[in-house]
């Protein structure tokens, strides 16, 4: 029996050479491998003596060679192959332990040129694999190092079974299409880019207990990129708590990518990736005191079980205020499913995790939550592609006859950012700074009007109002009026706007456009 090993990550790749010699295995190798196997004391021959041909183009050429595929390739058993591998002199190849240059790390960062990035797309090395992974009833393509002891113990059992190569030819197909993704995707150059042939590329980070419900399989994928670095949710870290469900994630997402949009401290308050409790404070304003501020003046029924984001590290002050602070709906201590900002003080950390066993504490990189990227959808049969939603509008039109104060825009301009975080038909309802009443989802845009100020009550009274709805009727300007709400903003560009122009006018409405629009189904 014979194999190759040819390895960039080296882990373990001693081990597995020394268990092959014991197993009696001639073995082949290149460059480094070649030196590392050798300085464990294992007989290793190079491979230009296996093809007698030397390596050319500064090791471009060493492995490309019918004395290598054939011998990777040709079908056991099979007459005609037989035949030709004798007439040739070629003999067979039953392991390929291989891993790839590391084109992903050199480009990291954006530093590399062309040219060194070009000279670490490896070529030899994913056709070795794939040759062996075509060929798994006979040869067995190892490229995961975690894989290298069960399949010698397999070895020493007589040799892996039909299933368990296949898992492993499984393994290697993929290991090949997840670089020739990342490759694909460096030379477009472009992080939103929607080609002809998209693939992409993700690693599992966990199984989760469930999917959406218990009765659904589910999984946590980190998608992996050369150009948008691992920044929010998907590059978490959990310090404490129960394992992260399924709805967790959805959740910790939605939070966290509200308030990352805010500049100014914020604080935020999700369930069911709608916010029910929302802060975001003026210069000076300590997080602990928007916390308390979310969750007394929002909406804390619906908070308690939810979620919690912050976009500044975790304080002392901010953790005292998340174990003590208790319900003013119901008197008792509020429980949340996790906790999440971009980092956390240790001393408030640990404090923080005497709250609960199973507080769920995350901390995750911000990163750019502006920078050009892709989201997906996924629908029966298909995936939805297209660029994330990170506009973010600065200048609004006003188009009503009442002006509004200058604390009136800056309470639209974070309703306008939490409205492009809730289900459309979405209205947002801020004062002071603090989202007082939220409607989400409904199929009627004044439904959601009515939901939002009926959820503010008295707190209404001086708010403002951003919808992401076109309201080419003016029912959704009425009813917030009616709620005493001052200020409302909207997309605008319906052919019937002027109707809801002159019901703000009559009510003594401000009335502002933005000119883009923000669904979120």
């Amino acid at each position: 029996m014979r194999a190759i090993l040819s390895v960039y990550d080296k882990s373990g790749i001693e081990d597995l050479a020394r268990g092959l010699q014991a197993l009696g295995w001639e073995l082949y190798s290149t460059g480094g491998t070649l030196r590392a196997v050798q300085q464990a004391g294992v007989a290793v021959t190079s491979i230009t003596e296996l093809t007698g041909s030397p390596e050319m183009l500064e090791g471009r050429v060493k492995t490309l060679h019918p004395l290598v595929h054939g011998g990777l390739l040709y079908r056991r058993g099979h007459p005609g192959d037989e035949a030709e591998v004798a007439r040739h002199g070629i003999r067979g190849i039953d392991l390929v332990a291989g891993n790839l240059y590391p084109f992903e790390q050199t480009v990291a960062g954006g530093r590399a040129t062309l040219a060194e990035a070009l000279e670490q797309i490896d070529i030899g090395g994913p056709t070795m694999i794939r040759a062996a992974a075509k060929n798994h009833p006979a040869v067995i393509p190892l490229v995961d190092p975690a894989d290298y002891s069960l399949v010698l113990e397999q070895l020493w059992a007589g040799g892996p079974d039909a299933a368990a190569r296949r898992a492993l030819a499984a393994k290697a197909f993929a290991h090949v299409a997840r670089y020739d993704t990342l490759v694909a995707e460096y030379l477009r150059g472009e992080p939103a880019a929607l080609p002809a042939e998209l693939t992409v590329a993700m690693t599992r980070r966990e199984l989760l207990r469930y999917g959406e419900n218990p009765h659904q399989r589910g999984a946590f994928y980190a998608h992996d990129s050369v150009l948008v670095p691992a920044e929010g949710i998907g590059a978490y870290t959990q310090h404490h708590g129960k394992a992260l469900s399924f709805v967790n994630i959805l959740d910790a997402d939605a939070a966290y990518n509200l308030v990352l949009e805010c500049e100014q401290p914020a604080v935020a308050i999700i369930k069911h990736t709608n916010p029910c409790c929302f802060a975001a404070g003026r210069a000076g304003a300590g997080m602990a005191g928007l916390y308390e501020r979310a969750l007394t003046e929002g909406d804390c029924l619906s908070a308690y079980g939810g979620i919690v984001a912050i976009n500044r590290p975790l304080d002392m002050d901010t953790t005292r205020a998340l174990r003590e602070l208790r319900s003013p709906a119901s008197g008792e201590r509020m429980f949340y499913e996790i906790v999440v900002a971009p980092g956390a003080d240790p001393e408030a950390l640990e404090h923080l995790k005497k709250k609960s066993q199973d507080l769920r504490i995350l901390t995750a990189p911000a990163g750019d939550p502006h920078r050009a990227r892709l989201d997906f959808r996924a629908v029966r049969g298909g995936v939805l592609v297209q660029e994330a939603d990170v506009s973010e509008e600065t200048r609004f039109e006003v188009v009503s006859e009442r002006q509004p104060t200058a604390l009136e825009l800056a309470d639209l301009a974070l309703a306008w950012k939490v409205c492009k975080h809730v289900k459309s038909n979405a209205v947002a309802m801020v004062r002071d700074g603090v989202l007082v009443g939220m409607g989400a989802g409904q199929p009627n845009r004044a439904a959601s009007a009515r939901i939002a100020g009926e959820a503010a009550g008295e707190r209404a009274r001086g708010a403002v109002a951003a919808t992401d709805a076109l309201i080419p009727f003016p029912d959704t300007v009425e009813v917030c009026a009616a709620f005493g709400v001052s200020c409302v903003m909207h997309t605008g560009g319906s052919i019937r706007d002027d109707a809801s122009v002159v019901a703000a006018n009559r009510l003594g409405v401000s009335l502002l456009t933005t000119g883009v629009r923000h669904f979120r189904h």
